[in-house]
């Protein structure tokens, strides 16, 4: 299993990872879950994986593939007759949503490709995407693709987005995220996420893979990678708790400490 977090800011999008695999409590090993793609001058793209490492490998690698033989025909090379069209790639695009579109229907015929023969070895080849990105005179957004093919973005009403081991990591960016966060604060944010995510399931990781993405800039602005003793983990991981603890005891009395026997 894994965690990724994307979070869609006024500013710009702030998009967090571990980077832990694991195939069994005898096999534990470390993929890097974030991948950037710079396919022209005028558009960026992160796009976060969590799942079957073998699908979302396939995906990025047909990604890459169509990059380096855009212009070649209607499908890719690896699509079978009776496909559909795919629709615009990553070169050809001219709105975000087209790209998370274009990556779900890489993922379902990756996916129809390898499942039978994963499923009789009782596997599931299922994978999901958080892609983040700007296209040139189109607003930067961010969306959360399924292993079905479809998509949903964030929102100012939502404006983070999960896969993977959501569930321990979503407190916090429920109390106190909020799309005016600044990106570093946001991903001081998303970095709790991950930490506390770890404490309580040890198929996330470190090390963790931060990217800030400033609005209009089209490029990565910071990128960090965190092991396991970076000295902002540690840290981070003390200064939550104490202020943990610290609100714990600013809690409400109950009415019999009033008068305790």
């Amino acid at each position: 299993m894994t965690y990724c977090v994307g979070f869609l800011l006024k500013n710009g999008l702030v998009l967090a990872s571990d980077s832990r695999t694991n195939a069994g409590v005898d096999y534990i090993s470390t993929y890097s879950k974030m991948h950037v793609l710079e396919p022209a001058p005028d558009r960026l793209f992160v796009l976060m994986a969590a799942g079957n490492l073998g699908t979302t490998q396939a995906v990025l690698n047909r990604i890459r593939r169509d990059i380096e033989n855009h212009g070649a025909g209607p499908n890719p090379q690896w699509a079978r007759k009776d496909d559909p069209p795919v629709g615009p790639d990553l070169l050809t695009a001219r709105y975000l949503f087209e790209v998370a579109d274009y990556v779900g229907r890489l993922n379902v015929m990756v996916q129809r490709e390898f499942n039978p023969n994963l499923r009789q070895a009782g596997a599931s080849g299922e994978a999901s995407f958080i892609l983040g990105g700007q296209i040139a005179g189109q607003p930067h957004g961010l969306y959360m693709i399924y292993p079905q093919g479809n998509a949903i973005m964030a929102t100012a009403d939502t404006p983070f987005l999960q896969i993977g081991e959501t569930k321990y990591g979503k407190p916090p960016l429920d109390y106190i995220g909020h799309p005016d966060l600044t990106l570093e604060d946001a991903a001081r944010l998303c970095l709790v996420s991950e930490i506390v995510t770890r404490r309580s399931n040890l198929t996330v990781g470190p090390p963790f893979e931060i990217a800030l993405v400033r609005r209009d800039e089209l490029r990565v602005g910071r990128r960090l990678k965190l092991e396991k003793d970076a000295p902002e983990i540690n840290r981070t991981m003390e200064v939550w708790a104490r202020h943990m603890q610290e609100g714990l005891a600013k809690l409400p009395r109950f009415t019999w400490e009033q008068d305790p026997l």
